[in-house]
This record gives C-alpha cells, structure tokens and sequence, in this order.
C-alpha cells in the first residue's frame, strides 16, 4: 500500500500522487512481473522460502523505528546489568508486573485485523475477477448473437471500461499506480479500444481523478445492446441478459470503488499502533529485569531473551504491517493485486473469442 506522499504542513496534511509521480508502463510492468514470481513461491520448501527478502515480512521490521527502540531499550538494561554487580531494588518490584496480559490483549486485536483486512482483500480480488468474468460473458455472447460489427464495438467498449475503472480509482483512497497516459492510453493504442472521436468524446472526464468515464463507458455498452436489439439482431430477453451481465459488471467495479474509498477505521488502526508502542517496550524491560542480576548473570541467557524480544517485535510489527498492506491491494506493493495480468488476460481471451473460427 506504499504510495507517494509530500508533506506540506503538519502531520495531517498529504499531497496526492500525481501523474508524473506514478510509474510508466515498464516500471508497472515490472511490478507485475515480480508480484507474479511471488505468488510462485507459496509452495516452496520452507528452507527456500526464508531465503527471500522481496515480498516477506524483513524490510518492513527492519525499517521499522519501533523494533529497533525496543531492542535498544532491551541491551541497554542488559549491558548495565553486566556491568554492575548489585541487584536494583527495582528488579523486585517488577516482578510483580503482568506484562503477558497485555500482549494476549494485543495478540487478539492483531489477529482479528489481519483476519478483518484478509477478507478486504480476497473481497476485492473476488471483484476484480469478477469484471473480467463478465467481460468474457458478453464477449461470447456478442460473438454468437451480434453482427460482427456490433460484437466487435460491444466488447472494445468493455475492454476500455474495464481498463477506466482501474485508472479511475486514483481519485479516492490512497490513489493508483495506473494512469490514462502511461496505462489506459498503452492498451487503447494496442488493442484499438476506442477511436479517436469516441476519445475526444470521453475528453469530458478527467479519467484520472474520476470514475466517472468507466460509468459512461459501461453506458455505451448497455446502448450498443439496446441498438442490437432495435436493429433486430436480438429479442427483448437476449437483450436482457446482455444488460445483467454489463450491470454485474459495473457492480463489481463499484464494488472496488466502495472498499478503496472506506478502509478499517483510523481509530482502530492508531488504537493497534498505539498498543503496540506501549507494549514492546514494556515487554522489552521485563524481560531484560528477568534476564539475571548480580550472581545470576549469563551470557547464554542475555543473547537467548534478547532473540525472544526481537521474535516478538516480529510478530507484532509483522502482523500489523501485514494488515495494513492488504487495505489496498490496487497499489504499487509487490503483495498487491496483479491488475495488469488481469486486463492483458481478459483482452487475450476476448481477443480469442472473437477470432474463433468453427470448421
């Protein structure tokens, strides 16, 4: 869910991506060809699958401030515990704290964000799939039923919608990797989507701040039918099943757009974050004051607690930012949804259907 943001005044204040700050189609290209090599790696032996860094949980601990605070907190007591050779009164008085009940607390939220946001994203996923699936419904049924020259119109139409609907989601959320220039203008120049007097006609709508000429778009397709119908090429029920197929469509793109434009509630995401703030430093000093004092001192001990305190800062810091990188899977993250595949495959296959010959 990385995206690109400048600060201007205060914590609150953010300047959306614009389109020379989104990548060109090699770099999303790029993307796409290494989110397809992840999705590759899920059946890996687990000896392989710790030897990756792209795509896994490290960079995002690693650059994490907090993990590091507690770490620092956590050798620090230990290096004056092994400098001293008292024991602190404090050393007593802390063992009478609980720090495992806030982490079991913690644990729990975690769990029930990942499993929250998890069910976003295969949502979303679903939605996404389901666009495509519609496109090759109408494309066969365009192919069996219409004049090839209607079916033809019917499904460059669709195809220009479907691809619309990805650059459109820029205008709300977090923004879009995909823009009309470096996106939508590629496909339509290769696939011949749409014309140039139907391009001057869409001129109308800032397709990268709207999804505005999607719906227009998906407006086209359902006129293009009801000519079909009127010209008759098809009967009134022919007609419609068309119209249920292009309105599921645009249902699943809304349903794009209503998840993108609300994510998890702010107020429960800086309640997680400000647990967890609270609790690995906290849990960091009792375990360093239960690492040994005085004669109790060891080594062994110290580098053993000090590995438990850093596999916590993994698991709460991993699940937290596994959370949050799902909210939007139409970013430019590498665990993010493969949009592209997803367009270039529904063209190839309408492209297929189109060109089907019977002997």
């Amino acid at each position: 869910m990385s995206k690109s943001f400048a600060v201007a005044s205060g914590a609150d204040a953010f300047v959306e991506p614009s389109e020379e700050t989104r990548p060109d189609f090699k770099e999303l290209k790029t993307i796409e060809k290494q989110r397809r090599e992840i999705l590759l790696r899920a059946e890996l032996p687990f000896w392989r699958i710790l030897m990756f860094w792209s795509g896994t949980c490290l960079r995002e601990i690693v650059s994490d401030s907090l993990v590091w605070t507690t770490i620092i907190i956590f050798t620090g007591i230990r290096i004056f515990a092994n400098v001293v050779d008292y024991v602190p009164e404090s050393v007593e008085l802390l063992q009478k704290t609980n720090v495992g009940i806030l982490g079991g607390f913690l644990s729990f939220f975690l769990v029930l964000f990942v499993n929250q946001t998890n069910g976003r994203f295969l949502e979303m996923y679903g939605f996404s799939k389901a666009c495509s699936g519609r496109i090759q419904d109408v494309a066969g049924l365009a192919k069996t039923q219409l004049p090839i020259e209607i079916a033809d119109r019917l499904v460059r139409h669709f195809n220009a919608a479907h691809i619309a609907g990805y650059v459109g989601l820029n205008a709300i959320g977090q923004g879009s990797p995909y823009s009309k220039t470096y996106f939508f203008d590629h496909y339509n120049e290769e696939a011949k989507l749409l014309t140039p007097a139907e391009m001057k006609e869409l001129s109308r709508h800032d397709m990268d701040h709207s999804g505005l000429c999607m719906k227009e778009l998906v407006t086209w397709c359902q006129q293009d039918v009801t000519d079909a119908r009127l010209a008759g090429h098809i009967d009134t029920y022919q007609e419609k099943f068309f119209h249920e197929k292009i309105l599921d469509f645009r249902a699943a793109m809304d349903g794009m757009y209503d998840y993108t434009d609300q994510p998890p509630h702010f107020f429960y995401i800086h309640f997680l974050v400000l647990l967890s703030a609270l609790y690995l430093p906290l849990f960091a000093i009792d375990t360093a004051y239960a690492a040994g004092w005085g004669e109790d001192k060891f080594v062994g001990l110290d580098i053993l607690q000090g590995l438990i305190v850093f596999l916590q800062c993994v698991f709460v810091v991993g699940l937290r930012s596994l959370a949050t990188n799902m909210i939007d899977p139409y970013g430019d993250d590498l665990e993010d949804l493969s949009v592209i595949n997803y367009v270039e495959g529904t063209l190839e296959i309408c492209s297929t259907i189109m060109n089907a010959r019977q002997q």
